[in-house]
């Protein structure tokens, strides 16, 4: 086996002893051909109690080194990623208190933070281009909604290797401009995300390229799971409750193999009740989840999720029509006690005013989402008095110009002074709430 770590396939139980087999087998395992490893560390696994400590100051996910699968540091590309602040929200908790009369602490990850794209994907982004650097990988592709694909871009660029990203054609176009801006390459699909990854797969078979296989894939579980690490570090415990806007899924599940990997140690505690939200326009999972609720969960019933073909969505970072990983998320979900719940595409830019006006934040479309899961999963009675609550928003603005223009609401044009009026800025704020009033 490898000297830090080592996989083992999911699906047969077969070790690999490490990338050199992995890709060397086109990424998969030699023995059944399964896609899914887990890997596994010889690092002691009570390492982690020291360096989650409060007192502990770290300036990327790879404080995490130990646990991350990379042999060499000098390969390592980052860009001070993965410790995104988490700052507590006191107007969601006012919210939670005044309309519902819950004593609740409010936690949201501030990943809009992450000095590279402003997005969570920046952990994966560092850890495939590190991965890839140490193994001489010169090319990669990635097929992507949005953020994935400028993280990885980036990374790739500052690792100088080359990238070929296809994205669907309904995708933000500020995310075309950056990756080619990097010198990447970019390839904009006529069709949807489904379609964007056929033709990545095919690109990437017949010129014999690495491609990232997606949600499953190591180099984008292992990075994000040091969020769990970072949850005891920066809160002191783990949350009682986990809420994000999810398209594939990745973050949950990567959370849940930390909680794996080191459930006997009892260093991360209990996992958190999951809640994931989707957008009204785009929402099979949750149409899912509904359905197999109703009926009781009767067997069988994760394997049971439509596909919407060629979704039309306010947020396309989010619009996954076929989401192959709902089984294994939806039994997350079963098994922490959460929910599922969708929202109105059509708040996200409510939603986005509201945090601009309480926090002075700027959030994304897809943050948005996630935001207004918090205000759904308290009208539905999921969270509880006296928790924890800790909101994972994916991205800033850096490249949705469009949408926060759609945001704006102050701008008025002058032609001289008599114009111009003063304002009290409070005055705004039943403006901004107007939406929430009776939510």
């Amino acid at each position: 086996m490898g000297k830090k770590f080592h996989f083992v396939c999911q699906s047969c139980g077969h070790e690999i002893e490490g990338f050199d087999e992995w890709f060397g087998n086109n990424q998969s395992c030699p023995r059944c051909g399964g896609k899914h490893i887990h890997t596994v560390y010889h690092t002691p696994k009570e390492k982690l109690a020291e360096l989650v400590k409060p007192n502990q100051k770290p300036d990327s996910l790879w404080h995490y080194f130990d646990f991350l699968p990379v042999e060499n540091p000098e390969n390592i590309v980052s860009d001070g990623e993965g410790v995104a602040p988490m700052r507590r929200w006191g107007f969601l908790e006012r919210y939670a208190r005044d309309r519902y009369g819950l004593d609740l602490k409010v936690y949201v990850n501030r990943n809009d933070y992450s000095p590279a794209t402003g997005t969570f994907k920046d952990k994966g982004g560092s850890l495939a281009a590190s991965v890839l650097k140490e193994h001489g990988i010169k090319e990669y592709v990635v097929a992507s909604t949005g953020n994935t694909a400028n993280a990885f871009a980036q990374y790739l660029a500052k690792a100088g290797i080359s990238a070929s990203i296809f994205v669907p054609k309904d995708s933000l176009r500020e995310n075309f401009v950056h990756i080619g801006a990097l010198g990447q390459k970019v390839f904009v699909v006529k069709g949807d995300y489904a379609y964007a990854k056929k033709l990545a797969a095919e690109y990437a078979k017949k010129y014999g390229i690495l491609i990232s296989i997606g949600n499953l894939d190591p180099l984008r579980l292992e990075a994000k799971k040091t969020t769990a690490f970072e949850m005891i570090r920066q809160l002191g415990k783990m949350p009682d409750v986990y809420i994000q806007a999810i398209s594939g899924g990745t973050s949950p599940l990567a959370l849940e193999k930390a909680f794996t990997d080191f459930e006997e140690t009892g260093i991360l505690g209990k996992i958190p009740r999951m809640i994931f939200i989707q957008g009204d326009r785009c929402d099979p999972q949750v149409q899912a989840w509904n359905k197999a609720k109703a009926a009781g969960f009767p067997e069988g019933w994760e394997n049971d999720y439509p596909v919407i073909e060629n979704p039309i969505t306010l947020v396309p970072t989010l619009a996954t029509g076929n989401p192959v990983l709902y089984p294994m998320l939806a039994r997350l979900v079963k098994r922490t006690g959460g929910e599922y719940f969708s929202v109105k595409e059509e708040m996200a830019v409510d939603m986005a005013r509201l945090a601009a006006y309480e926090v002075a934040v700027k959030i994304g479309p897809a943050s948005a989402v996630g935001l207004l899961g918090y205000f759904e999963a308290l009208k539905n009675n999921a969270i509880r008095d006296g928790e924890t609550v800790f909101i994972n928003i994916g991205e800033g603005v850096r490249r949705a110009v469009s949408f926060v223009e759609e945001v704006s609401y102050t701008t008025e044009q002058v032609t001289d002074l008599e114009d111009c009026h003063r304002f009290d800025r409070r005055k705004y704020r039943d403006f901004v709430w107007k939406p929430f009033v009776n939510y």
